[in-house]
């Protein structure tokens, strides 16, 4: 990466300003937006303020399932009142769920590093940190905390690194310009935050039910472009018997990113029998992003998804062209209907 986005001052400016505040990150959080959330949530009392961590929800990964007693899944009148908004982890509003129009009328500011909110408009206030190049909110979040003059705690620092390991998959993701990724994570190290306990709580303590459903859907694999994209699904009564919590996504992109050849990933889940989500993974030359934005999802280049009204056949040849658009994953023998 290169060098860090300095801090705007006019954030820190309107953190400082503010009194009172609404902390919220996208819908389906997953460690990274929860870890920026309550980490900055945290400095924010630490500065005297009021702090209200707010999700949408649902938790659906068992690793951040034990934080949703810390947000409220509602805004009412009594937390709206005098308080200001920071966005944590996602640039759009609606990005937020069904929490966005208790936002309306209420300063904001947006903290994010997804590239497709380096060209959105500025919000009411127009304060707005993008960072495309950082490799997660938490990352940003520790730069925010030591421009207040601050060092983490040693639960900030736990939550900063939890959400670290989460967006660069345990640092695999780093590339050779990632150093300052490491610096930060020794930061967060010096303020007591482990890795070893953070690579258990992302990985560790799995259900005999998450072996299974991978392998079901491992025995699913479908191959398409010559070997470059590889798709599977979980159908709709695999959730009903396998629950949330049967689900490993981040070890089954793994298990077949390692296959010879294969440049893109799609897994399609029939979240309920009218939607279907879609999670999709790239090595480094194809930009998933791109295409789960055509569906109104969003992502990185490498790491992304969506949610679509349908089935999974549907879908499947819906993300199928897209792909086949793109022209981005080589030699496009496949013959769509």
């Amino acid at each position: 990466m290169a060098n860090p986005v300095p801090v705007p001052q006019a954030l820190l400016d309107f953190i400082k300003r503010g009194k009172k505040f609404l902390v919220l990150g996208h819908k389906e959080p997953d460690g990274d937006c929860i870890g920026s959330q309550l980490a900055l949530s945290s400095v924010l009392r630490r500065l005297g303020k009021e702090a209200i961590p707010c999700s949408a929800g649902p938790f659906k990964r068992p690793e951040i399932g034990p934080y949703q007693e810390r947000c409220i899944l509602h805004i009412g009148a009594q937390e709206r009142e005098g308080a200001w908004v920071l966005i944590m982890d996602c640039w759009a509003l609606y990005r937020t769920g069904d929490l966005a129009a208790a936002l309306e009328g209420l300063p904001q500011a947006i903290i994010d590093h997804h590239a497709s909110g380096a060209y959105a408009e500025g919000t009411s206030e127009g304060v707005r940190y993008i960072d495309p190049t950082a490799p997660s909110v938490t990352f940003m979040t520790l730069g925010i905390i030591e421009a207040l003059g601050l060092s983490p705690t040693k639960e900030e620092a736990e939550l900063l690194l939890f959400g670290l390991c989460t967006d660069t998959g345990f640092f695999r993701h780093i590339d050779e310009q990632g150093a300052e990724t490491f610096e930060y994570a020794a930061r967060m190290i010096r303020g007591g935050a482990s890795p070893k306990q953070v690579f258990q709580r992302i990985h560790g303590g799995k259900s005999l039910n998450s072996r299974i459903l991978m392998g079901i859907m491992l025995s699913r694999v479908q191959v398409y472009f010559e070997g470059s994209l590889l798709l599977t699904t979980e159908s709709y009564e695999d959730t009903q018997r396998f629950g949330l919590e049967g689900r490993d996504s981040d070890t089954l992109y793994q298990v077949l990113q390692a296959v010879r050849g294969v440049e893109a990933i799609v897994i399609i889940r029939q979240e309920t029998p009218e939607n279907c989500t879609v999670g999709l993974r790239s090595r480094d030359r194809v930009n998933v992003a791109e295409i789960a934005a055509q569906f109104g999802g969003g992502g990185h280049k490498n790491a992304a998804g969506c949610s679509i009204p349908g089935d999974i056949e549907a879908i499947r040849l819906q993300i199928l062209r897209a792909f086949e658009d793109k022209r981005s994953l080589g030699p496009y023998s496949l013959s769509l209907p």
